[in-house]
């Protein structure tokens, strides 16, 4: 199964991001071993930088050291899926500035997202990895659940919550691409702890 052939956007309403850069995985896989879904942020703006992009991508980079810190010795996106791990964006288009309008992550939410966790209905964890991630499930919780499952509040202080949609156990954790995640060494163990609670 590819992803992009069973969800995608198809009237492109947002106004602040940038669709040059719409991507949905195009990336063989088989639902049945799929246990976690690794949740980001959005597609970088450049395509050759993204998760499932040939060569040796930025965004590969980091989330293969994540988990290498994690203890999972692992050199590619490859080796992550052969774990159990299918990596995705919350919103599917570029990011125009820093921050991403709640209603654009909502949008993205309803129109990919949610289609998109329930091609892997034999998943038991989702980590979500930073704010807007975070949000995106939010909606998408709140639209099936009449509630949003993540609480309000800094990441390091609800991390360690108990937190569930359906039958998945879900994780807030701090984004694993970009260039802070090199410096940023606090956020680093928590993310590698974070992986390896979803993953357990």
């Amino acid at each position: 199964m590819r992803p992009s052939d069973f969800t995608r956007c198809t009237d492109f309403p947002c106004l602040d991001v940038n669709k040059k850069c719409y991507v949905v995985p195009n990336v063989e896989v088989d639902p049945g071993k799929i246990g976690m879904l690794m949740i980001s942020e959005a597609p970088p703006e450049d395509s050759g930088d993204y998760f499932y992009a040939s060569g040796n991508p930025f965004f590969v980079q980091t989330t293969v050291q994540a988990f290498n810190d994690a203890g999972f010795k692992v050199a590619s996106m490859k080796d992550i899926l052969k774990l159990g791990v299918y990596v995705t964006t919350a919103v599917k288009c570029g990011k125009t500035s820093y921050s991403i309008s709640s209603k654009t992550i909502d949008n993205c939410s309803v129109r990919v997202l949610e289609n998109e966790i329930g091609l892997f209905p034999k998943a038991k964890s989702i980590l979500l990895m930073g704010d807007t991630a975070i949000k995106a499930m939010n909606y998408v919780a709140k639209r099936n659940t009449g509630k949003a499952i993540i609480p309000s509040g800094s990441t390091y202080k609800i991390r360690k919550g108990k937190y569930f949609y359906k039958q998945l156990k879900v994780f807030p954790s701090y984004l694993q691409t970009g260039k802070s995640y090199l410096i940023e060494k606090s956020k680093r163990k928590m993310i590698a702890e974070d992986i390896k609670a979803a993953l357990e």
